[in-house]
């Protein structure tokens, strides 16, 4: 039987046969960590081919009364468009799953935003981008942490750094990588006047601790300071925060939001480690040359996608020229249109 496009049915029952194998080893649960990932994989490639086998099935089924329908029985055709619609959405939502294939994609993502060009406006879309984000893993059921927060000097935030934990987090989310332009009128402008803002969106997949990633002490320059924040968030006032700056790269992470210096020079060493092994493996599959070209100013020209909601409403990946007229909807983290359509784009 003939699947076509990307999915390989053997292919994929290999892979679960492979896992399966893994979870019968005596010895498969003295990792939990790497155990519940083992598991939540299977249940994913397991689900993924019965669905696309349910609905190759139901395809058959629909195909086969379609040719027995009288054209004159005009109700029995509107419920057969109706359900023709259904099983197109189950199938997009399908293609979209099996299209997560990448070494990285089912791992846990951390996602940064920095605000870029605009000043106070720039920070406050920062923020606002955060919600948005926020509101996405919530519809998704993706955990998010926050690592660290560096607040604008009069209202939202300069950048902020985040775990994004669940299945795929890092597939879905790595199409969000780039740059996010905002025009509308400025609230903090007392002219009403039309202000452009911008902001950076970085994305890494988080690695698993136990892949070894060579790290020399000497080459790390550590420094602790007071945490801080804003908006209410509990943090210490002690010099629990760290700054970690990786010298032969220029790396700097920070964590302040753990209660412990340990705690946050623990997740900051993490995110290092994940950022080191991303670069490494590209440097590996020679692609550092294009990782360099996406290093663009957060500036006129170099956006990802224009979120317009003055003088019209408008938001429109530049990328694949998706649009959607309702802004708010996106910025209460309906993004699935887009992240999907940047998959497909990106699919060689």
């Amino acid at each position: 039987m003939n699947y076509g496009g990307h999915f390989d049915p053997k292919a994929k029952e290999e892979k679960i046969k492979k896992l399966e194998e893994e979870m019968n080893l005596p010895n498969f649960w003295d990792d939990r960590k790497h155990s519940e990932e083992v598991i939540s994989i299977l249940n994913s490639e397991k689900k993924t081919l019965e669905n696309v086998k349910n609905l190759l099935s139901e395809t058959k089924d629909y195909l086969e009364m379609a040719i027995e329908i009288d054209p004159d029985d005009v109700n029995s055709l509107q419920w057969l468009e109706k359900e023709s619609i259904n099983i197109g959405k189950e199938i997009e939502k399908v293609e979209v799953e099996i299209l997560l294939n990448n070494e990285y994609d089912k791992n846990d993502a951390v996602l940064e935003i920095h605000s870029g060009a605009g000043g106070t406006e720039a920070c406050d879309w920062a923020n606002m981008l955060y919600r948005m984000y926020s509101r996405y893993c919530e519809k998704h059921n993706y955990k998010v942490e926050v690592v660290d927060t560096q607040p604008g000097l009069e209202a939202g935030i300069k950048s902020i750094t985040l775990i994004v934990k669940g299945l795929n987090a890092y597939g879905y989310l790595k199409n969000e990588k780039g740059i996010h332009r905002l025009v509308r009128i400025s609230p903090f402008d007392s002219g009403a006047r039309r202000h452009t803002s911008f902001a950076s969106v970085t994305v890494t997949p988080v690695i698993d601790d136990t892949i070894k990633i060579d790290i020399d002490d000497k080459d790390l320059k550590i420094d602790v300071y007071h945490s801080s924040g804003a908006g209410g968030q509990s943090v210490n006032t002690t010099d629990s925060a760290v700054r970690i700056t990786h010298l032969p790269t220029g790396i700097v992470v920070t964590c302040q939001n753990e209660r412990s210096q340990v705690q946050n020079k623990a997740k900051a060493m993490q995110i290092l480690r994940s950022k080191l092994y991303e670069i490494e493996q590209k440097n590996k599959e020679d692609e550092m040359k294009k990782i360099q070209g996406e290093k663009q100013d957060i500036n006129f020209g170099s956006q990802i996608r224009s979120y317009v909601m003055h003088p019209y409403s408008l938001v429109k990946d530049h990328r694949t020229n998706t649009e959607d007229v309702n802004v708010n909807k996106v910025l209460d983290g309906d993004l699935d249109k887009f992240i999907n359509d940047n998959l497909r784009r990106n699919v060689i």
